[in-house]
């Protein structure tokens, strides 16, 4: 089994010393040692290539790695819980993202960070690109910007985008919640569930929980709960709180949790330990914000049946690489032009599958190292996208 915990906390030095030179590479796949290597696979072998593709440009796809390379693109405006770092600062982590998909999916992976904020010019640079890639995950943009760069360029590019920090975060929590619900006997369609967090996160958490038959979902900003005709929601929150909040709550943090069966934290706000306290009775904790959760998983603890994080310091970490591995393998596998809601909540199902057997409090989700995850969750998202 694999270990879901690390032994002790990593230190500044062994984290500087992890990322000197970066943290990818590029590898040759083909010989380059004599002359006869080199005119087949450079000048002037390399030519026929050109002409056959510029002749048929389906066959980019057998003869170069972009229909199996992963463009990872950011504007460094939400980096994890640091916030607007800009592009340079986010490369590190868009490094880590590429080299995650490599490690579980053996699919090679780019860095694009892109010195703009501006919706048209990101959209213009990707559609630009297009021919240099066989899909797009966009990375740490900041909303409500994200949501209108994934719509547009889903509809401008021919090949699978998703924005990981929205559809990936809320693949693994909705295979987290499933399995917390098995552990505890309860099932999840009846649970009254409070997502923390309306930004790129908490918006499709929300969603994938109403599309997989919660009826009951609150979400909150940092405002307060999201209802019809509060002020100061912009329109995709406007639009989300028509979805959600049945009981029509109003108020903060402490309203929404009272006698609620689940929290999703995704908002790096700080959740108050008598608020878990007043939830329903063995409530599901799953304060995801990185690198510090909403609330101390120990004090979480004293009043919850299940408690997640984001991180590698605590059991049940529920985390996208669980998912988007698998979903670009699957969706690329199956040379599908969407990733459908149909194959999110197939990846989630994979997930929770995967888990099943040995499922507990403590061990809700799979670990993103167990080597079942990526190629469950690339089947099942092949399958849904080969039904539709």
């Amino acid at each position: 089994m694999i270990t879901t915990t690390i032994e002790k906390p990593v230190t500044d030095a062994e984290v500087f010393a992890a990322h000197i030179g970066g943290k990818l590479a590029v590898e040759v796949t083909t010989e380059f040692g004599d002359a006869r290597s080199l005119s087949l696979a450079y000048t002037p072998g390399v030519a026929r290539m050109s002409e056959a593709i510029a002749t048929d440009a389906a066959l980019a796809a057998r003869y170069t790695w972009a229909g199996r390379l992963v463009a990872v693109v950011t504007d460094g405006t939400a980096v994890l819980g640091l916030g607007d770092v800009g592009p340079l600062a986010a490369l590190p982590v868009m490094e880590g993202k590429a080299a995650a998909l490599k490690k579980f999916a053996g699919l090679n992976a780019i860095p694009l960070v892109l010195s703009t904020t501006d919706v048209d010019e990101i959209v213009d640079t990707v559609v630009r690109l297009r021919h240099s890639f066989g899909a797009v995950s966009l990375e740490d943009i900041a909303a409500p910007r994200c949501f209108e760069v994934e719509a547009r360029l889903t509809e401008a590019l021919d090949c699978p985008v998703m924005h990981d920090d929205q559809h990936g975060t809320a693949i693994a929590v909705l295979a987290a919640l499933r399995g917390a619900a098995t552990v505890l006997g309860r099932p999840l369609h009846t649970r009254r569930v409070v997502v923390y967090g309306a930004g790129a996160a908490g918006v499709a958490c929300a969603r994938i929980l109403l599309s997989a038959g919660v009826t009951d979902v609150t979400v909150l900003d940092s405002r307060g709960i999201l209802v019809p005709g509060r002020a100061g929601m912009n329109p995709v929150k406007t639009e989300l709180a028509a979805l959600t909040n049945p009981r029509r709550l109003h108020g903060g943090p402490a309203e929404a949790l009272r006698g609620a069966d689940v929290f999703v934290g995704v908002s790096g706000a700080r959740v108050a330990p008598e608020w878990i306290a007043s939830m329903a009775p063995d409530p599901v904790v799953l304060a995801l914000s990185s690198p510090e959760p909403e609330i101390d998983p120990r004090l979480a603890a004293r009043h919850a049946a299940v408690v997640a994080t984001g991180g590698s310091d605590h059991p049940n970490q529920v985390i996208n690489t669980l998912a988007s591995p698998g979903i670009y393998l699957g969706a690329l596998d199956a040379g599908a032009t969407r990733i459908t809601e149909r194959m999110k909540l197939a990846a989630a199902e994979a997930i929770a599958a995967v888990a099943a057997p040995d499922l507990a409090a403590d061990r809700i989700v799979p670990h993103s190292l167990d080597p079942r995850v990526t190629p469950a969750v690339a089947a099942a998202v092949r399958a849904a996208a080969q039904e539709s």
